[in-house]
């Protein structure tokens, strides 16, 4: 059997969430398990977080259906709402909370003749400029949703932050005060906190937090932060090393010639590659752990298999234990040396890699 494979750590994904809930004790969590939970498995994340979440939070429908078929009990929040009428009826019989973000949602929900009441969320545009009514739309909005008989009542007013992640506060400090101006007199309950700001910015605390990258054990922020430190990696992406060679000096690897020895090199060939989700964009030097040992990636990504140069690592044989990324070599850290994010490399792994799960 191929050696290559991904460890979710269950244990691990509910210390995340507990550490969410600690540093917004006062909030309810709607926690993020969209894009298959980030890559973990939405089914098996979810109900490890049943005791912990209030509800949890979906893309799309298609994905709150599939948490659904999976027995997954409680209220699931579509971030981006219904795309058609028909959605609402689904919405309707499967209690799946709305959130409302254009007035064409609005007037679709407005115009649907319900059986029962809906929970729905007003999505307001504080500066991300993406989805969400501007104050003045959004402002007529609440006060049609407040008279329409089939919307429960209070209705959650939310924003997302477009830099909460920076160093740089002041952005999201507009953002905050741009949704208080909007509540003011509404005293509705709102939610505005993502993972980075439930971290680094707990005036944004509200009544409701969203967390998702947080409870998969990787910061959002871009600098360091003794909270973010807390966190414990949820995926262990592991392979093992398939082949081994020495080469002279001068010697190339791999597709292209794009890496040559310049010494004479033990290479170690690893059963994974782009085709399991490992960053084709990894450039030389992004760091393998091989029987525990920091190597550097050499030469191009393959779609199955990638090389290392592991002339510093001593006993390394064929079946010798890899760690593309996980408990001691954090996801982001390879992210930045492909030039991207942790968020893609997670949520890009294939159904080819099988996920095996822990407590």
């Amino acid at each position: 059997m191929r050696p290559t494979n991904a460890t979710v750590s269950l244990s691990a994904l509910r210390a995340n969430a507990l550490l969410a809930r600690r540093l917004a004790a006062n909030s309810k969590m709607a926690a993020v398990v969209k894009a298959n939970a980030y890559g973990h498995g939405a089914a098996r994340c979810a109900r490890a977080l049943s005791d912990v979440a209030d509800i949890f939070a979906v893309a799309c429908i298609d994905e709150a259906l599939e948490l659904r078929e999976a027995g997954v009990t409680e209220p699931v929040l579509l971030l981006e709402g219904h795309f058609s009428p028909q959605e609402l009826a689904l919405s309707e019989a499967h209690d799946f909370w709305l959130m409302l973000h254009s007035e064409q949602q609005i007037q679709q929900l407005l115009n649907f003749r319900a059986q029962q009441t809906l929970t729905v969320w007003l999505k307001v545009d504080t500066g991300m400029h993406r989805l969400g009514l501007a104050p003045a739309a959004a402002n007529a909005a609440y006060q049609q949703l407040g008279h329409c008989k089939h919307v429960n009542q209070p209705i959650v007013i939310a924003t997302h932050f477009a830099s909460a992640d920076h160093r740089n506060t002041e952005p999201t400090a507009r953002q905050i005060t741009q949704l208080s101006a909007f509540n003011a007199g509404k005293q509705a309950p709102v939610s505005l906190s993502n993972s980075a700001a439930i971290l680094a910015h707990t005036a944004a605390h509200g009544d409701w937090v969203r967390p998702g990258i947080m409870l998969y054990g990787s910061s959002p922020l871009e600098y360091s932060h003794p909270y973010a430190n807390e966190l414990r990696a949820v995926m262990s992406f592991r392979s093992a090393v398939i082949a081994i060679r020495d080469i002279a000096k001068g010697e190339s690897v791999g597709y292209g010639a794009s890496w040559r020895a310049d010494r004479p090199s033990r290479i170690a060939t690893i059963a994974a590659g782009y085709g399991d989700g490992y960053p084709r964009a990894a450039v030389s030097g992004t760091p393998v752990l091989v029987n525990g040992r920091t190597a550097p990636l050499c030469g191009r990504v393959s779609m199955d298999m990638i090389t290392v140069d592991v002339s510093d690592c001593p006993d390394v044989r064929i079946g010798s234990p890899v760690e593309l990324w996980g408990n001691h070599l954090p996801v982001s850290t390879v992210a930045e040396h492909a030039g991207t994010i942790a968020y893609e490399l997670l949520t890009r792994m294939p159904g080819r890699v099988p996920l095996q799960y822990e407590y």
